[in-house]
Order: C-alpha cells, then sequence, then structure tokens
C-alpha cells in the first residue's frame, strides 16, 4: 500500500512539474514581440532581391542586425510598394516603416520617428552627365520635367516650391520602376531628378548622370513609427539604443560601406 501511495506521489509531483515547465514556456514565448517591417524589394543595395530572391541590402540588413540585440522582439519583413509603406504603418499592417525615410512636416503629422540616424545624406540635383547648363537651385528647374517617387521626401521638396512659386517644376511621378531615373534622363525624356548623393553610384554605376548645385537639404535617415502609441515609442526606444550601439562597435560603418560604398552613418 506504501508502494502504491508513493507511486502516486511521486506521479502527481511529476505532472505538476510538466504543468510548471509547459507554463514556463509559454511565458517566455509570450515574452517575445512579433514585429513587421514595411519595406520595399526594388530599391538596388538598400532594399532589394539578390540573385536568389533574397531580401538583403542596407536597411534590410541594419535591421536584422538590430533584431539580433533585441531578445523581447521577432523582427520579419514584408514588402509592398515604396507608396504604401507608410498607409500600411498608418493602418497597423506594418510596425515599423524602413526605406531610407527622412523627417518632413506632413510626415510628423502623423507620424513619430525614432531619434538615432542610422545614415546621413545630401539631397541634390541630378542631370545627365552631358548637361552643361548652369544648375544650382531648384529655381533653374521651373518649367522642366522632373521625375521623382511619389509622396518622397524628394517629392515634398517639389511641391513645396511650386507652392510658393508662380513659374512651378513640371513634376512627373514614377510609376512602377522605383530606379528608372538613368534611362529616363539620358535619353531626354526628363529632364532631372532629385536624389541623395551617395546613391547616385549605386543606381548609376555606369556615370551618365551627375549632380549639380548645392545641396537641398541634408537628411538624417531614421526609421517612422506610429504616432502616440505608447508600444511603438517603446519599440522606438529600443531601437535608438541598438543603433548607438551598432556605431559604437562599428558594426553600422560596416555595413554602410560594404552596402553604400562608404561610411554614411557619421
Amino acid at each position: 500500500m506504501k508502494k502504491i501511495t508513493v507511486y502516486v506521489l511521486l506521479l502527481i509531483v511529476a505532472i505538476i512539474a510538466a504543468g510548471c515547465g509547459s507554463n514556463s514556456t509559454l511565458d517566455e514565448s509570450a515574452q517575445v514581440k512579433k514585429i513587421t517591417v514595411g519595406t520595399a524589394n526594388d530599391f538596388e543595395q538598400v532594399a532589394f532581391l539578390d540573385e536568389n530572391g533574397k531580401l538583403t541590402g542596407y536597411d534590410v540588413e541594419v535591421i536584422k542586425e538590430i533584431d539580433k540585440r533585441l531578445a523581447e522582439y521577432e523582427f520579419e519583413f514584408q514588402t509592398m510598394d515604396f507608396s504604401n509603406i507608410l498607409l500600411s504603418l498608418e493602418t497597423k499592417k506594418v510596425d515599423i516603416a524602413a526605406h531610407l525615410f527622412e523627417k518632413n512636416p506632413e510626415r510628423e503629422q502623423k507620424f513619430s520617428f525614432n531619434k538615432e540616424p542610422y545614415a546621413y545624406w545630401r539631397n541634390k540635383i541630378i542631370v545627365a552627365a552631358s548637361n552643361n547648363d548652369p544648375i544650382e537651385t531648384l529655381a533653374d528647374l521651373a518649367g522642366k520635367k522632373v521625375l521623382i517617387g511619389p509622396t518622397s521626401a524628394q517629392a515634398q521638396l517639389l511641391e513645396k516650391y511650386n507652392k510658393e512659386n508662380k513659374e512651378g517644376i513640371e513634376i512627373v511621378y514614377q510609376q512602377g520602376d522605383a530606379n528608372d531615373e538613368v534611362p529616363q534622363i539620358s535619353s531626354g525624356r526628363v529632364y532631372a531628378t532629385l536624389g541623395a548623393d551617395f546613391l547616385l553610384p549605386i543606381k548609376d554605376p555606369e556615370g551618365k548622370l551627375k549632380t549639380v548645385g548645392n545641396a537641398l537639404n541634408e537628411g538624417n535617415i531614421l526609421y517612422v513609427f506610429r504616432k502616440d502609441d505608447a508600444e511603438s515609442q517603446k519599440l522606438a526606444d529600443a531601437v535608438d539604443a541598438t543603433i548607438k550601439q551598432l556605431k559604437a562597435d562599428g558594426t553600422l560603418a560596416k555595413l554602410s560601406t560594404e552596402w553604400l560604398g562608404q561610411d554614411f552613418s557619421k
């Protein structure tokens, strides 16, 4: 009888232990929050599909490094057209927007940004390499066709100029291919575009285009988050702390040099 009682007690202890172990596993998994990162897949060297169909590039690899260092989060990518990224953030289909975003007044009305930039750039006017016209400012583009991505920070610059000046620039918004500046400008179908100085060699390795004039503005490249959202702010703070680590240990400089050709993380 004693043997049976001991056996029953051991069995009960085993069941309780198994139950506790199960709850522990659930608790651990519950602590890991899944984060969906919205980006595109056709921006060469930034966020694109390589020859094996794998999503990679500077934006992608930086997020992967952040993911490695934040045990409480698990990041996954969702690709879409660039023009849909911020809309997807607003409608909670994604949790972070990552595609070399800059702040501008329109975006700041709807979204929040992390504080620590993971890259810096200067926006300049880009024309055909054979173009010898004296071009210094946006005023020199008045009446000319300028190709630009819809909803981009560069588009905001052109739209602001047109609102403030009677003789406007003829804005041509890109449709489909987000990297068609080289054939469009070199063929004369459009006159110019605006873009980050460090991205031109990536988009135009044959040197068919060139930057001209003064820098239109200098941009801090940041991630975009939902505004007035406590969980989103907590995530942004964690991302900021991690970017500082990546800068301090040289990881960000290494990724920038690998994907963008130079260290644009400073």
